[in-house]
């Protein structure tokens, strides 16, 4: 699997959300939450570009970008990934820390029941 950086993830996510946005476009939606400018911006998207993740498309002077990859099917195999590396691909460890460390809200805990619920039937 290709590896994406949290920056490069951010701006996957805009894309994930709507494709074909131009690099502008982008840095727009990224916010001001980011100090980035757009040669930034255009710098994660080739890099995206080399490794497959993005395809493009002229629009007169710019490119219009759109992801390659499935969202869902990248975040499985990453999640999968990193369960496997961190927690010896135990599923159990992990929710017992992400419990311990950043809490489970009454939400989070009937939306497991009823995981857990269906993986029994």
């Amino acid at each position: 699997m290709m590896q994406i950086s949290a920056a490069e993830l951010e701006v996957m996510a805009i894309l994930w959300a709507e494709p074909g946005l131009a690099a502008s476009d982008v840095h727009e939606k990224l916010g001001d939450g980011k100090d980035w400018n757009v040669r930034t911006v255009k710098t994660f998207l080739a890099r995206l570009v080399e490794k497959g993740a993005l395809t493009t498309r002229e629009d007169g002077r710019r490119y219009l970008y759109f992801p390659a990859i499935d969202e869902a099917e990248y975040k499985g195999t990453a999640a999968g990934q990193f369960v496997d590396r961190v927690f010896s691909g135990r599923a159990a460890p992990l929710v017992a820390h992400l419990a311990d460390t950043r809490g489970l809200t009454a939400d989070d805990i009937a939306e497991l029941e009823k995981l857990l619920g269906e993986l029994k039937k």
